[in-house]
């Protein structure tokens, strides 16, 4: 199905091997429990996805095809996890395909995305497209540890990637932030760039179904929690929309809007953590929320410094710049070096956030994985960490552009 052939004769006993987390967990005399495939035990659900995945790589099957083999460390795995039977993927267009939508979703693409913008193409854009991000990608993690509707069994679906397998499935985030990012990127340039509406209306349902589609593809989602992703969403932006104006113009020009960003995120923080117990959603819950309140703060400095203005209003629609050698290797430049700064920052910061969390609520910290799974540990690293690095991305790599003469 979708591309799929499962070959049960072809078991491979030795992926039992490649499940530290499970066996440990047993040595533990925690529990196994089949929920969407997640793990459940004494202190809550602990991740599969990485035993897994450090047990799989793909590897060539012969005729175009791809197979699953032990061994490797491979994000996505084709495969049914918990069963341990390799898969076929006999269309491997249809595979790549789908793995591009599914990485539109993830983490490499935002911290591409959304500074790309912001250095190169518009940086009001940019802002906003995050300040919607946030409050979509916030309300979905929530709302699946409210409702708690577990993922696809498998069997019978083949999971094709076990990344998020510890997380609750509905509503698909995946399926929200393909469906948020279009519609908001069409509503803040039509009319403010010179491009026509039909392209804007072409780009919406590719890039939303793609998205969509591919996380059915890859066994994490059922047609039910893709639908009230996308529901969910169309929901939150109208409601919420009407405010992204307001809410920007807050961040930049408010004497204090550093400090009610800052306490606002770490609140909502706080209180997502206590919705349930670990799982690999409070990590990403304190990312999204550390991203966007220092991506909020870098902007407020960087509108008092002066160092990105926004076109007047009378400007307005910009023409669509040409696309020039010079344009293209500015471009390059700049994402060159503003993501060789964010890295940097990044992991520095999670070098540095880890063992102090750990010193500071005294914690043990010979095991990083488990004291991750402490709230005291894991909301003051993502939150620090991400917000250094949405810090870095709209004050301190612009101010370096200015510096060096290519803002």
């Amino acid at each position: 199905m979708c591309g799929c052939l499962v070959t049960r004769a072809a078991r491979d006993r030795n992926w039992d091997r490649g499940l530290p987390e499970a066996a440990s967990a047993k040595g533990r005399g925690e529990h196994q429990q089949a929920a969407g495939g997640g793990l459940q035990g004494e202190g809550g659900r602990v991740r599969a996805g990485r035993g897994l995945r450090d047990a799989r790589r793909l590897v060539a099957g012969g005729r175009g095809s791809l197979r699953a083999a032990p061994g490797g460390a491979g994000r996505g795995a084709c495969g049914t996890g918990e069963e341990g039977e390799p898969a076929l993927v006999s269309n491997w267009p249809l595979y790549y395909l789908f793995s591009l939508g599914t990485e539109l979703g993830n983490e490499l693409f935002y911290i591409l995305f959304f500074p790309f913008w912001i250095w190169n193409l518009d940086a009001l854009v940019g802002r906003r497209l995050v300040i919607v991000w946030v409050m979509v990608m916030y309300l979905g993690q929530c709302t699946k540890d409210v409702i708690r509707w577990p993922r696809p069994a498998s069997p019978p679906v083949v999971k094709l990637e076990v990344l998020y397998n510890s997380e609750y499935g509905l509503p698909s985030t995946h399926a929200m932030s393909g469906t948020a990012i279009p519609i908001t990127l069409v509503l803040l340039t039509y009319g403010r760039w010179q491009y026509p509406l039909v392209y804007g209306l072409v780009l919406i349902p590719c890039w939303s179904s793609l998205v969509c589609l591919s996380r059915m593809y890859m066994g994490m989602h059922s047609l039910l929690d893709i639908i009230a992703g996308f529901l969910y969403t169309i929901l939150i932006l109208a409601v919420f929309y009407p405010f992204v104006d307001l809410i920007d113009n807050f961040n930049q020009t408010h004497r204090y809007a550093p400090l009610i960003i800052i306490g606002l995120h770490l609140a909502l923080g706080i209180f997502s953590f206590t919705l349930d117990t670990w799982s690999t959603s409070r990590g990403d819950t304190a990312e999204i929320l550390g991203s966007g309140a220092g991506i909020a703060c870098g902007s407020h400095v960087t509108h008092s410094m002066g160092l990105l203005v926004d076109p007047a209003p009378d400007m307005l629609p910009l023409p669509t710049p040409a696309i020039t050698l010079t344009v293209l290797a500015k471009a390059t430049v700049r994402v060159l070096i503003g993501m060789g700064v964010v890295l940097i920052v990044r992991n520095i910061m999670k070098k540095i956030t880890i063992p102090l969390a750990c010193k500071i609520f005294k914690i043990p910290c010979d095991d990083i994985r488990r004291a991750r799974q402490h709230m005291e540990v894991e909301l003051p690293h993502r939150y620090v960490t991400y917000g250094m690095v949405g810090f870095c991305i709209t004050f301190l790599v612009p101010y370096i552009f200015f510096f060096i003469g290519i803002s």
